[in-house]
């Protein structure tokens, strides 16, 4: 299974992106799909999940501002993100849990600045 991930970019404070993760190969049973973001010089912290059944969780930094969607049939994720702050600014990767494996995708840059 391999991750693309894409969408990001430079933003003004305030805007808006919104980040986009396929999968392509055999991805049967992905029980969780994630976003994590790493900003430079920092650990990669976790931002949100939604499980198969669309339940989702937030990072409390983020919680109100970003919300994240899937898609069982394409096996996608995106991740909408309002209200920007500079401090989101980061590398944001995406994650699928399966049974029996993790997969990352590669990330994208998300940059906030006037």
């Amino acid at each position: 299974v391999q991750l693309q991930a894409s969408g990001g970019g430079l933003v003004q404070p305030g805007g808006s992106l919104r980040l986009s993760c396929a999968a392509s190969g055999s991805s049967r049973d992905i029980s969780a799909m994630k976003w994590f973001r790493q900003a430079p010089g920092k650990q990669r912290d976790w931002v949100a999940t939604i499980t198969s059944s669309h339940w989702a969780n937030y990072a409390d930094s983020v919680k109100g501002r970003f919300t994240i969607f899937r898609d069982n049939a394409k096996n996608t994720v995106s991740l909408q993100m309002d209200s920007l702050k500079p401090e989101d600014t980061a590398v944001y990767y995406c994650q699928f849990v399966t049974a029996y494996a993790v997969y990352w995708g590669q990330g994208t840059l998300v940059t906030v600045s006037s």
